[in-house]
């Protein structure tokens, strides 16, 4: 197993005050995949698992209006917005992003979300899609009663605007109705990649990242805590920067999931308790959101194998120097509507087989 060196060195919004079950540290990473696997263990854990569900922090989305239709159909797919979100800097607002949500005024600037992530689950729940949106999107951003602001790079619609604005910003982008909400915190990284026991990765060439003072060596590592954490906050040093870190927090998730299978988490008490623990502690979504809902939904996607989990980036067209943002990218408008209509309509697998090279590779990051 390889290792590695680590060496010294606004505005305001009004948000609905909304309650929450409990209070916890804020999240964890990869909900759609990260919860619903762990959800297959059996009956012989229902009430645990209902009890730890039960008891995530929620934001409320109720109230966000310019929304896009809702499909009448029971039966039909099911997007998820997905935000990667740090602990909030400074001490202005409230402990938890929930009770910052909850509150009249949120904190512009306190948090940040980099990664950002549609992931689109198909109608017959045999497929699941994750679409990685580069932080620095160039977009029309909108605040948190869906009203347009400006132009700007798309990270800063949850700084500024928090979960609703977040949530408004991507659907005016993709024309899709973000079904569910989840926001997961960095730091969780380091919770559920140890409580899997580590997740396998392997690095093909060794580099430095000057900005978190670690020098990856080549080879096979098996990451948890810490180093997990640093392994999907990587950017520096990487040849395409923020690209490859979206890939490479890809493949972190596309690991994990295959760690989880093989393993035998869902299987293993221990193992199945400490992972749900993990995320129950670690994970804010939308009120709307029940645990009947979650427990439905798992239930419905016990078919679901690792293969059945493919990871894409919207399509890119090309990268700026804006005079007020700095680096921007422009997404293909072509393509990126092509995608995210086979979104809309349920039909991502002709997305892909025209595509097919859109998908993230085998290749190890």
């Amino acid at each position: 197993m390889g290792t590695h060196k680590k060496y010294a060195g606004a505005g305001k919004r009004r948000a609905p005050r909304v309650p929450f079950r409990k209070r916890h540290p804020l999240a964890v990473w990869g909900l759609v995949i990260a919860i619903l696997l762990p959800l297959m263990g059996g009956a012989a854990y229902a009430w645990n698992l209902n009890h730890k569900l039960a008891n995530l922090d929620t934001v409320d989305t109720d109230s966000l209006k310019n929304r896009p239709d809702v499909d009448p159909d029971a039966g039909h797919s099911i997007n998820v917005l997905l935000l990667g979100s740090d602990k909030g800097e400074g001490n202005q607002g409230g402990e938890t992003l929930a009770e910052d949500a909850a509150s009249d005024d949120w904190p512009s600037g306190k948090y940040r979300s980099d990664t950002i992530m549609v992931v689109h689950i198909s109608a017959d729940r045999s497929k699941v899609d994750l679409v990685s949106i580069p932080r620095d999107t160039y977009t029309m951003i909108y605040d948190e009663d869906g009203e347009p602001t400006q132009a700007q790079k798309i990270n800063a619609a949850f700084s500024e605007y928090g979960p609703l604005g977040a949530i408004s910003t991507v659907e005016n982008l993709t024309g899709l109705r973000m079904d569910h909400l989840a926001i997961i915190d960095w730091e969780g990284f380091k919770d559920l990649s140890t409580a899997v026991g580590g997740v396998p990765v392997t690095i093909p060439n060794s580099f430095y990242d000057p900005k978190q003072d670690i020098r990856w060596e080549a080879g096979d590592h098996l990451l948890e805590g810490e180093e997990a954490l640093a392994y999907v906050r990587t950017r520096y040093g990487l040849l395409r920067g923020d690209y490859d870190r979206i890939a490479r927090q890809q493949n972190f998730i596309r690991s994990l999931l295959s760690k989880m299978l093989e393993s035998g988490v869902t299987t293993n008490p221990v193992k199945l308790n400490n992972t749900v623990s993990a995320i129950a502690e670690n994970l804010t979504i939308d009120e709307e959101w029940t645990t009947g809902d979650l427990r439905g939904l798992a239930l419905s996607m016990r078919g679901v194998t690792t293969d059945s989990v493919r990871f894409l980036t919207a399509p890119v067209g090309v990268e700026e120097d804006h005079p007020a943002w700095g680096s921007i990218v422009r997404l293909d408008e072509t393509k990126m509507g092509q995608l995210f209509e086979a979104m809309r309509s349920d039909q991502m697998d002709s997305y892909i087989a025209q595509y097919p090279d859109e998908l993230l590779g085998d290749e190890v990051r």
